[in-house]
């Protein structure tokens, strides 16, 4: 399992109230692909590690030919893999007028960060890589999303979600 791009080691914020969304995507038809199946556990792992309210996460399967795109691009590994990761920064939202972002123009207050989603960011995963084995790469995804990276505390969280959600 890849991650992605390189992470900055803090944890999330976490939202307080307002609707957890998973959104997913089939962009590939090689391997049939139970998408609501995988929402629900991606929305179970979500609420397993505390997050709450506004906050969204996508899931997308693709071919093995994208996500070894992804993975040389990204990973400069070549070759496809299972599932990466692409968490999106929270402190990226840009104030401002659109496209120029330099006030907030006289017509409107300056927005209040708080009150947008978190955007936890991407997990791609390639069903063909994956083959049988689905519910581990998709929670390994998901908390590199959230912010844990690979050791004692990941392996640890996986164990207890992987458990509870069988």
């Amino acid at each position: 399992m890849r991650s992605g791009p390189p992470s900055s080691n803090r944890r999330r914020r976490l939202p307080e109230d307002g609707t957890l969304e998973v959104f997913a995507a089939d962009e590939q038809s090689a391997e049939p692909v139970e998408v609501h199946r995988w929402t629900k556990l991606a929305e179970d792992v979500l609420r397993a590690q505390g997050v709450r309210g506004e906050a969204e996460l996508s899931l997308l399967f693709v071919t093995e030919e994208a996500i070894g795109d992804l993975n040389q691009r990204f990973m400069e590994t070549s070759g496809p893999t299972d599932v990466l990761a692409f968490p999106i920064d929270d402190d990226l939202i840009e104030l401002g007028r659109f496209p120029d972002t330099t006030t907030t123009g006289p017509d409107r207050p300056p927005p209040d960060p708080s009150d947008a989603p978190v955007l936890l960011g991407d997990v791609v995963i390639c069903p063909q890589v994956v083959a049988d084995e689905w519910r581990w790469p998709l929670v390994h995804g998901i908390l590199h999303l959230l912010g844990l990276e690979h050791g004692d505390e990941m392996e640890r969280r996986e164990r207890v979600i992987l458990g509870a959600a069988e």
